[in-house]
């Protein structure tokens, strides 16, 4: 690993260290109606850990240990039902060589969640239909759905794709932070590529229809979205986004395609990553000199590897580069705003919860899952009755599976 691209996961995973976790609120009432609802996080990139030599889902925890978000006690003490882990590789090369080790590695990705889940059968389940979800929570277990962010395993050769459906990807997004060979991405510095999908991209989306598999316009650029609702034959999800209305960023929705998303029977989730909920400027050349001084000075070529006091001299080293730089973060108020934005434009069955944990999501109020109950709470104090409640932390996500597979089985 590089020391720009260690540099980079240590601040995204570190982002969320960098304040004290509130207490979730709630009481009794709210905390009873988040245990009745069965909640799903539709994107949480917790597999980066899973594949950590050590890291154990089943074990709990500590943020200033190894920055992770979610773990099954945790999953406990949030009331997480089910979530979508992310089968995730940063854009590589768009060459032979570099597709054919984005496919090993993320054949490698899948297996490892499919051997976390079996080693923890007692407490986990893979989740392949709607029906199998409701079984595993019924069960007293959490359910474990597996999605694609970044279609770059998949390659020029989309015959690939049923292998990864039949590990148990359910949900593929195209493409992430750069423009690749399906699809423009939102925050691309070289600009549009194909101004939308391109041939391939449309065929991969088709052939995604025939597989069952719910399509996932997150990262996607404005006019590759508008392709993607126009080439699907089921609803489109954005797994982890925001609105634009409340910020205005390119990897936010504005008001007249979050109509037509929801017009199409889509449904957005909103996100808890903190440079798409308030303004963040780029930190200065001189910030990412600091933060590789840091890491040289801490002995750190590894987040694996690393020990338990290097990650915390860590994260006290990134909180006191905040400090010195003036960088801002989020809080839970923020959120919360733009979920509720969302929810009054185009009402509760077409808003849902995608976090971004162990990605870079998090913010202060919102630390890791065992921070959910509060947002039921907030949404109880918004207005929302169970009904609603239950379609935004689950409900919304499930109907548009059962589209997708009932699309898919009846080609």
């Amino acid at each position: 690993m590089t020391t720009a691209n260690l540099r980079l996961m240590a601040v995204a995973m570190l982002a969320f260290a960098t304040s004290v976790s509130a207490a979730p609120g709630g009481g009794d009432a709210a905390a009873a109606m988040h245990r009745r609802v069965l909640t799903i996080d539709s994107h949480v990139d917790t597999p980066t850990f899973v594949l950590r030599k050590g890291w154990d889902i089943g074990e709990r925890h500590r943020p200033q240990d190894d920055f992770s978000q979610l773990d099954i006690p945790r999953m406990e003490d949030g009331g997480l039902d089910a979530a979508f882990f992310a089968v995730y590789l940063d854009q590589g090369p768009l060459t032979p060589e570099g597709y054919e080790r984005a496919h090993q590695r993320g054949i490698m990705k899948a297996v490892a969640i499919r051997e976390a889940v079996l080693k923890h059968g007692d407490e986990l389940d893979l989740a392949l239909t709607v029906e199998d979800a409701h079984r595993i929570v019924a069960s007293g277990r959490h359910a474990i759905f597996m999605s694609m962010e970044n279609a770059y395993p998949v390659g020029r050769d989309l015959s690939l794709l049923p292998a990864f459906h039949a590990l148990g990807v359910r949900m593929i997004g195209l493409v992430h932070e750069q423009n690749n060979d399906f699809a423009d991405s939102a925050t691309d510095d070289a600009g549009p590529k194909w101004h939308g999908l391109s041939d391939a991209g449309r065929e991969l989306v088709r052939r995604a229809n025939d597989l069952g598999m719910v399509v996932d316009g997150s990262h996607a650029s404005d006019e590759a979205l508008d392709d993607l609702i126009a080439t699907s034959r089921t609803p489109v999800i954005l797994s982890h986004s925001g609105v634009r209305a409340l910020l205005d960023h390119p990897r936010n929705l504005d008001d007249a395609r979050l109509e037509r998303l929801a017009a199409s029977g889509g449904v957005i989730q909103i996100e808890a990553y903190s440079p798409y909920l308030v303004a963040t400027p780029r930190d200065p050349p001189e910030r990412a000199d600091a933060e590789d001084s840091l890491l040289k000075k801490l002995g750190i070529t590894s987040l694996g590897e690393a020990t338990p006091g290097q990650k915390r001299a860590l994260v006290a080293g990134v909180r006191a580069l905040d400090q010195r730089f003036g960088k801002p973060r989020a809080g839970i108020d923020d959120f919360v705003a733009q979920l509720l934005y969302a929810l009054r434009r185009v009402g509760p069955d077409h808003v849902g919860i995608g976090s971004d944990f162990d990605g870079g999501g998090g913010v202060a109020g919102l630390e890791d899952v065992s921070d959910y109950p509060e947002i039921t709470r907030r949404l109880i104090l918004a207005g929302y009755d169970e009904s609603d409640i239950a379609k935004i932390w689950g409900g919304n996500v499930l109907r548009l599976v059962e589209r997708a597979q009932a699309a898919g089985k009846s080609r």
